[in-house]
């Protein structure tokens, strides 16, 4: 171990010895020493040292070009399939530059050993004139970061120098509204959509059944769109449905099926008695219609799952013909959450429907929600004599 503990405090600080054994270009054996007080100045001590050792090496040379290719190989094992493609495409457009992000500076060229803070400074500030929203930038600067963080893994450089630079700080932009449904807007929005799977049903034609089914079960459930898409038959038992898997659509060639977003995203969900009657209903007519049906097949979309551009028109299309506003797909599932904060029910049970890994997120997104508690308390203090 290159850091020893030493007799000796200086400043209520730990003496410590940082020794490095090295061998130089000629194949000679070498070794730096250094005392320092303080375990974290130890360690910083440790990596100034092995940098320098390393800075006339070829590594210490690296670009950030050569330095994300090693970074997304050493991830693969790592992470979600999409979640890797994510970081790659927030990368390349952001850090590395392309043709769509000619306002930024590509900085694919440029060596990680001297990324100086004016040079990330002007990175950042190129971000910032690119208007995108507060979160977006945060999330950029992050991928970036952890980049970086990479390179200090592997001793490429001996600190991050973007941290010093620091994260994008919120303006006073006004806060993103979070829409949903209210339960009178979605019957609306639901009964179109019946509609419409009625009219093609007695045309012999089926598959706008799967898109009704699809949103019933994002409204009832508040499941993300990837895990409805990635719902066979066999998960449902006893009216308890499994959530085990989801399919992403934007990676190259066939959809993949990947586990959940997180561990806690593995969860069961008791269904309510007006989706299993429709769920019902809808498995008989699969039954029906489908050659060769069987259990194994996706509930929205038999053999292949729903399209995510084809849920997307069919969204616009029935809340127009509701005549009601058009909301996300995945303000499906703040309209379930909504819902149910706004009649109280615990917010530790509603992370665990919704998956979250972190109930201060859910928390942060729907606390507001909730039926105000105030008056209650004061009566039960006022009972405090």
């Amino acid at each position: 171990m290159p850091i020893y503990k030493m007799e000796g405090r200086k400043n209520g600080e730990q003496k410590y010895r940082v020794r490095i054994n090295y061998t130089d270009r000629t194949g000679n054996p070498k070794q730096i020493d250094r005392v320092v007080y303080g375990k974290e100045k130890a360690k910083q001590m440790e990596r100034e040292l092995n940098y320098k050792i390393k800075e006339e090496a070829p590594s210490a040379k690296i670009t950030l070009q050569k330095l994300y290719e090693e970074y997304i190989s050493a991830k693969k094992s790592e992470v979600r399939e999409s979640s890797l493609d994510k970081t790659s495409r927030v990368l390349m457009c952001y850090v590395l530059g392309t043709a769509e992000n000619s306002k930024i500076k590509a900085l694919r060229n440029a060596r990680v050993d001297k990324l100086t803070m004016p040079l990330l400074q002007t990175w950042k500030q190129d971000i910032t004139n690119l208007g995108l929203k507060h979160k977006t930038k945060q999330n950029i600067f992050s991928e970036f970061r952890a980049l970086l963080n990479f390179a200090v893994k592997m001793e490429y450089i001996p600190s991050n120098p973007l941290i010093k630079i620091g994260n994008f700080r919120a303006t006073m932009e006004a806060p993103h509204s979070m829409d949903y449904y209210t339960p009178e807007e979605f019957k609306r929005f639901i009964a179109a959509a019946k509609g419409c799977a009625e009219v093609a049903a007695r045309q012999k034609q089926y598959a706008e059944q799967h898109f009704y089914v699809f949103f019933c079960i994002a409204f009832y459930t508040g499941m993300r769109k990837g895990e409805i898409n990635a719902l066979q038959w066999t998960d449902i038992n006893d009216g308890i449905l499994s959530v085990t898997k989801s399919i992403t659509q934007k990676l190259k060639g066939e959809d993949r099926i990947t586990p959940p977003k997180n561990k806690t995203s593995v969860r069961t969900l008791q269904l309510p008695k007006p989706l299993i009657d429709i769920l019902d209903e809808h498995y008989a007519l699969c039954r029906d219609t489908i050659a060769d049906f069987n259990d194994g097949m996706k509930i929205c979309g038999g053999v292949k799952a729903l399209r995510d551009t084809s849920i997307q028109k069919h969204n616009v299309k029935y809340s127009e013909l509701a005549g009601i506003k058009t909301i996300r797909i995945h303000d499906f599932r703040h309209s379930h959450a909504s819902l149910l904060a706004n009649e109280g029910i615990n917010i530790q049970e509603v992370a665990r429907r919704l998956g979250h890994s972190d109930i201060s997120m859910t928390w942060n997104t729907y606390a507001h929600l909730y039926p105000r508690e105030e008056e209650r308390a004061i009566s039960i203090l006022n009972k405090i004599v």
